[in-house]
């Protein structure tokens, strides 16, 4: 099977045990020791910490699309980006809305299946960062 494909099989279970509501599905696309960023620069470590953070997408009814995927590997290691966008519901029953860009890095396992070791859905927040001090700067007196 090529890489391509099951990089793309991890991060599609993934999205589909989130979607079910399925935590411990969700943790098994991610090795033991992973890093998941939960909001832009707070990365997420250790089983109880990361089950917490997903328990909140899950509350929120997180339905997640995705807008294409790059994978790029070498020898064991992947590099998967994917823009996405996720609706929810907020507990007061709002509607919510986020969108990003995926930057995730897998490893090739054992028995040839890939899990994620780091998965930074807001991999563009550098870039949005830098646009808006460029505007405040250009609109500074």
């Amino acid at each position: 099977m090529e890489i391509k494909t099951r990089v793309l099989s991890t991060i599609e279970a993934m999205t589909s045990a989130f979607h079910q509501g399925d935590i411990d599905a969700i943790m098994r696309a991610y090795e033991p020791g992973a890093v998941v960023v939960g909001e832009p620069g707070t990365p997420v470590q250790g089983d109880g910490s990361l089950r917490a953070m997903f328990a909140g997408f899950v509350a929120a009814k997180a339905h997640f699309t995705f807008e294409g995927h790059e994978v790029i590997a070498a020898g064991d290691i992947a590099l998967h980006l994917t823009p996405w966008k996720m609706t929810g519901v907020a507990p007061d029953g709002s509607p919510i809305a986020g969108a990003g860009l995926s930057v995730a890095v897998l490893r090739r396992q054992a028995d040839g299946g890939w899990l994620m070791v780091i998965d930074d859905p807001y991999g563009d927040a550098i870039l949005q960062s830098a646009a808006q001090n460029r505007t405040h700067n250009e609109l500074a007196p």
